[in-house]
């Protein structure tokens, strides 16, 4: 591993790290911001807003983000296959930056309509960079370690949770006169990777692959390598990828190709089932589940973050080791089981006030479980079971499933737990198993294998020869 391979990696997920701060920061500061939507509405109509107005606004307001994400991943392929991996990042990133503009310039223009533009834009710059990201990542990473990178971009959006959660107590900058600044400190991280990124290499599959610019992959991976050995070899690899690559395949033929429909459909289950879980009702609305059972929810929801960081972290180091199937079966099943157990107890709960610290510590086990497998897993696991001309509308139908649920939930979530109550958490565990099932049946281990070998798979007109894998179907 050398240092330019390590600071590419790191100022790519400088993005995912804003991402995570405007995920975490919405949360605790919520009351203060729905006030001043009320102070806006009441100066302009001398009178307040219906509480049931302002609580659709609000979760249009958290939601927008989600909504624009949707659209911005419908740009993936375009620039990743037009402007490479590493200058779309540089590209979108003035996304972020003129969100967090406008984020700010909320408050002081007196407009909460600004403020939802704000993270509408920062919702487009999140859609393009969820996928450019872990593109980016795998395609400079060596085989044995392509895993455990990818799993940084979620720890680096973990972290910015935390960071964003802690930002956001009273304490901190979630106050009446701070907030909008509070909203504006994700610029740091995006001015950051403006001063690093561009001193590192392009993907070297981009160059070959994609630009047919051989001695420009050779110079980019000696970089990323520092050893002419492994340059070689790895030279070689690609080229036979590049040899079984059809070029330029459309979005038409992308869903209409035979040898993609598994992975289709495996990028579907996988991720709609990591999304539609429970993880992100808990992150957006977590303070106010816990309000109506504990003083300090606020600090409580920290720990939210703190547990999310930690298992983020687990996940890296587990990724090469356990693998992929491992840990996507272990999460599914830990978070089914915490949904169900999260039902029994909000339904006796009543009954047995003295069950409330048991909810909290259901909540604490379903993050880990989502973080050690899902969470991560989810966001790049396309990019290994397509080749390269199919890889950038996967991760773009990668980042429209991920921010199509995460938009779902975050305007659903609330009249549904109303509806419902606590048998919500029964069409979370639903879900989860579902995804539990399919990964079992279907999904092949990508622990250790190049992205050729992969593809194997699923070449044919016979159909997939999965079952005839040794240990395919199993844990070990």
């Amino acid at each position: 591993m050398t240092a330019t391979l390590l600071t590419s990696i790191l100022a790519a997920v400088l993005g995912s790290l804003q991402i995570g701060y405007h995920t975490g920061n919405i949360n605790a500061p919520a009351k203060i911001i729905e006030e001043f939507f009320n102070q806006t509405w009441r100066a302009r109509h001398n009178q307040t807003m219906p509480d049931h107005s302002l609580t659709l606004l609000w979760s249009f307001s958290v939601s927008i983000k989600d909504f624009g994400a949707l659209l911005g991943s419908l740009g993936v392929k375009y620039l990743a296959d037009s402007y490479g991996r590493r200058n779309s990042i540089l590209i979108v990133n003035c996304l972020s930056v003129v969100g967090a503009c406008l984020m700010f310039a909320s408050k002081a223009s007196e407009s909460f309509e600004v403020l939802i533009l704000g993270r509408l834009v920062f919702g487009l710059f999140c859609g393009l960079v969820m996928s450019l990201n872990p593109l980016y990542i795998q395609e400079v990473s060596p085989t044995d370690l392509r895993g455990a990178f990818a799993t940084l971009n979620q720890v680096s959006f973990a972290s910015g949770i935390l960071v964003g959660m802690v930002a956001g107590l009273e304490t901190a900058l979630g106050t009446e006169h701070y907030w909008a600044m509070m909203l504006s400190l994700s610029l740091i991280p995006a001015l950051a990777q403006y001063l690093v990124l561009p001193f590192c290499p392009e993907s070297p599959r981009y160059l070959l692959i994609n630009r047919g610019e051989e001695s420009k992959a050779e110079a980019a991976l000696l970089r990323l390598r520092g050893n002419s050995d492994m340059v070689l070899a790895e030279l070689q690899e690609m080229k036979e990828e590049a040899a079984h690559t059809q070029t330029g395949v459309t979005t038409h033929e992308f869903f209409k190709k035979r040898s993609y429909r598994q992975p289709i459909i495996l990028v579907l289950v996988v991720n709609l089932g990591s999304q539609l879980s429970g993880f992100n009702a808990i992150i957006n609305y977590s303070t106010r589940m816990f309000q109506a059972r504990f003083d300090q929810a606020k600090y409580l929801t920290l720990g939210v973050g703190a547990v999310n960081v930690t298992f983020t972290l687990v996940a890296f180091f587990l990724m090469e080791r356990a693998g992929r199937r491992r840990l996507l079966l272990t999460g599914f099943i830990c978070i089914a089981v915490c949904n169900l157990l999260m039902t029994v107890g909000d339904s006796v709960m009543h009954l047995v006030p003295g069950l409330r610290s048991m909810h909290v510590l259901l909540v604490f086990c379903l993050i880990s479980a989502y973080e050690l497998g899902p969470g991560p897993i989810s966001w790049f696991i396309a990019a290994e079971l397509f080749d390269q001309s199919g890889r950038p509308i996967a991760m773009a139908f990668t980042s429209m499933l991920n921010w199509g649920g995460k938009f779902i939930l975050a305007l659903l979530f609330p009249p549904l737990l109303k509806l419902c109550g606590a048998y919500i958490y029964l069409i979370f565990m639903t879900v989860a198993l579902i995804a539990f099932a399919f990964t079992w049946i279907q999904l092949p281990e990508t622990k250790g294998r190049t992205f050729d070998d992969i593809a194997e798979e699923f070449r044919g007109a016979e159909g997939i020869p999965l079952h005839n894998k040794t240990g395919f179907n199993t844990f070990t």
